[in-house]
């Protein structure tokens, strides 16, 4: 097994490689203008610190946010074209699981990303294994009965404090996080998800009112 792990759904672009035993090679760089930029000089000089080639992966894991439009389609569509050109399964997971899954807590805790307008994408979990809700996108101040007095990580609690009183790092996704959560899942023998987006709401860029359509006649 060779699995490339990648997700653009945060300001994090980070791609890691997985042999089915442990994370061989990760990086992660935080830039939420340059994903698309990023993410492929990224996989290339993974491949080649970890000294394979690319025909060498055998499953792709992509997270599926959720998260801002532009940046999470990029890590969609790289995954799929890779999919699609070698011939090998793309499975999709959770962003936030992610999230969860690198803090290995064992006790109820809060995921929170910055999903920008004022608002966090979220979800609460039972563990680092075990989510509870799904995820969800609301103002913090919205939703500070359902969280409160529990931990929180991720970017979206460090910026709202009133509501995240106990946030603390990671701040973003690791593509190593995930790549070993879905080797966990896959050696136990569950179907991972297929790897479509989660927005949750419209995009940020919006036709404008009013707009004239002008076609030839």
């Amino acid at each position: 097994m060779l699995l490339l792990a990648l997700d653009t759904a945060t300001p994090a672009v980070t791609v890691a490689l997985h042999d089915g035993t442990d994370v061989i090679a990760s990086s992660s760089q935080v830039d939420a203008r340059r994903h698309g930029e990023l993410l492929l000089p990224a996989v290339d000089r993974l491949l080649a610190e970890a000294g394979h080639a690319l025909d060498a992966v055998t499953g792709i894991v992509v997270g599926v946010g959720p998260g801002p439009y532009t940046g999470l389609r990029v890590g969609l569509m790289t995954a799929d074209t890779f999919g699609l050109a070698l011939g090998v399964p793309v499975h999709g997971l959770c962003t936030l699981d992610g999230l969860a899954y690198a803090t290995d807590l064992d006790s109820p805790f809060v995921v929170a990303t910055d999903a920008r307008r004022k608002e966090v994408y979220w979800a609460r979990y039972a563990d680092s294994r075990t989510r509870l809700t799904d995820p969800a996108v609301d103002r913090p101040a919205d939703i500070a009965e359902q969280v409160a007095g529990l931990p929180a990580v991720g970017a979206g609690a460090l910026l709202y404090p009133d509501t995240f009183p106990k946030a603390h790092e990671p701040e973003h996704v690791s593509a190593a996080a995930l790549a070993s959560l879905a080797a966990e899942k896959l050696a136990a023998g569950e179907d991972l998800p297929a790897p479509r987006p989660l927005y949750l709401r419209r995009p940020d860029a919006q036709v404008p009112k009013n707009y004239k359509v002008v076609t030839p006649k």
